[in-house]
């Protein structure tokens, strides 16, 4: 049992007042839903305790009142604000967290569901994450995924396929005596997407390539070209930004409203000068250390990236004015100076710097302000397509400026961190400015063949 602090709401007041809402319709609203909350528990007769037991009838008492989707965010409020007694120690610990620790969940919204099941027991037990490789093929996947880590692979993506096909063969333990072609088919027919298809097929090999080491005449089963045509056909085209749109989205990012965090609009357009002048992928401007710039020779250092890749990218003098610029308006907003901080800094109430997940949501954010972007859905250009548009656009440049693309495609692959040139020609979207760029080139190049002649 949890005991339950006696006071007149001042625990409630001292929470609302630390977690500086932007409106004072916040403070009422949350200040009401936890009185509520804490009128329920002392008029149930748990004045000096509180457990899941109580937490539960007080979500089956607003069901009655609210419908679900309120339930679900004010239950969310509560959570919180039990967090924060218990961070003050108030009370020993907080039911919520003791759920989601128990039953592995990350969240609190399926907790609450579950509580709100007919059978709460069996609901909260369904919640429970399967482990990682039980099936009866678990331990075979395990040593061959230990094996591709230990040699130097990531093997992430791979992991994470290994991953799902465990768990549906944990939930079909009659297929145990079937070989595999029989179970990729069986799981194939789970979902009968484009996506899963190729998914099932890289398993497939995969599968194939563990087993030929212990057994040489296992045959590697062929892809089939026609179904990744086609999920190529299915994927999105990259949306090439003009000029002009850069300029419009550096705009919108410098008016993006924060008033709790005055830095975070400079912050948002230094992202999108490096996204776009540099061909940053997020993740590595999202990583970016102090360390890693320097100021006096006009470059930043990109480290341990994808391909296990580091590389140290020379930039021009405008970038590097926006960066020194951005840097000094960084320090006076009283951002660490220590070398390992974040070159991003989220505030002065942050304990870190911005996550991936927080940038690409605040960077899609500008998008939508600027126009570019629908106010819903996963339509539209994309972050990652500010990378896409470095590429042409300085293939563009290269045209414009009488030099062979061909020749200096090595470079652009190196300066973007590609393994090699295919990555970089994935990058490379024919534009109508491009091809006629291309087309002048050649024109050019073999006018003295169409000639007539002179005689």
């Amino acid at each position: 049992m949890i005991a339950w602090p006696e006071d007149n709401g001042d625990a409630i007041e001292r929470h609302v007042r630390q977690l500086r809402p932007r409106s004072l319709g916040t403070v009422r609203v949350y200040r009401c839903i936890l009185l509520g909350f804490q009128r329920f528990v002392q008029q149930s007769g748990c004045v000096t305790a509180i457990n899941s037991a109580t937490i539960e009838a007080w979500l089956r008492d607003r069901t009655k009142r609210w419908p679900m989707h309120l339930v679900l965010h004010r239950a969310r409020i509560v959570d919180r604000f039990l967090d924060f007694l218990a961070s003050e120690e108030s009370i020993p610990h907080n039911p919520f967290e003791q759920l989601r620790v128990r039953y592995g969940q990350r969240a609190g919204t399926p907790i609450v569901r579950a509580l709100l099941a007919a059978d709460c027991a069996q609901a909260l037990e369904a919640q429970r994450p399967v482990p990682r490789f039980a099936s009866f093929l678990g331990s075979f996947m395990r040593e061959h995924v230990e094996r591709m880590q230990a040699i130097g692979y990531r093997y992430a993506t791979q992991t994470a396929r290994f991953l799902r096909f465990d768990r549906f063969l944990q939930g079909r333990p009659d297929l145990a005596d079937q070989s595999p072609a029989v179970l990729l088919q069986q799981w194939a027919a789970e979902s009968p997407t484009l996506n899963h298809a190729c998914e099932c097929q890289h398993v497939g090999r995969s599968l194939a390539k563990a087993r030929r080491r212990l057994d040489p005449s296992v045959e590697l089963p062929q892809p089939d070209r026609h179904l990744t045509r086609q999920l190529a056909q299915q994927r999105r085209r990259p949306y090439i930004y003009t000029p002009q749109e850069v300029r419009l989205l550096l705009d919108t990012a410098l008016k993006f409203p924060s008033p709790r965090s005055p830095l975070r609009p400079f912050t948002l357009h230094t992202m999108i000068v490096l996204a776009y002048c540099a061909g940053l992928r997020l993740g590595e401007f999202v990583r970016l250390t102090l360390n890693d710039v320097h100021l006096d020779v006009g470059e930043i250092s990109i480290c341990g990236t994808k391909f296990f890749k580091s590389r140290t990218l020379p930039l021009t003098d405008s970038v590097m004015a926006a960066l020194r610029e951005y840097l000094e308006l960084r320090r006076r907003a009283g951002a660490s100076q220590d070398e390992s901080s974040g070159l991003f800094w989220r505030g002065p109430d942050a304990a870190a710097s911005y996550s991936y997940v927080m940038t690409e949501h605040l960077l899609v954010s500008v998008l939508r302000r600027a126009g570019l972007k629908p106010e819903t859905g996963r339509v539209g250009p994309r972050v990652h397509d500010l990378r896409h548009a470095f590429v042409v656009n300085r293939m563009l440049e290269w045209y414009r400026n009488g030099i062979n693309p061909q020749a200096r495609l090595p470079y652009l692959a190196t300066y973007l961190g590609h393994k090699d040139i295919n990555s970089t020609l994935v990058y490379l979207t024919i534009t109508q400015e491009l091809l006629q760029q291309a087309s002048e080139r050649f024109r050019a190049f073999a006018a003295h063949a169409t000639e007539g002649d002179p005689k």
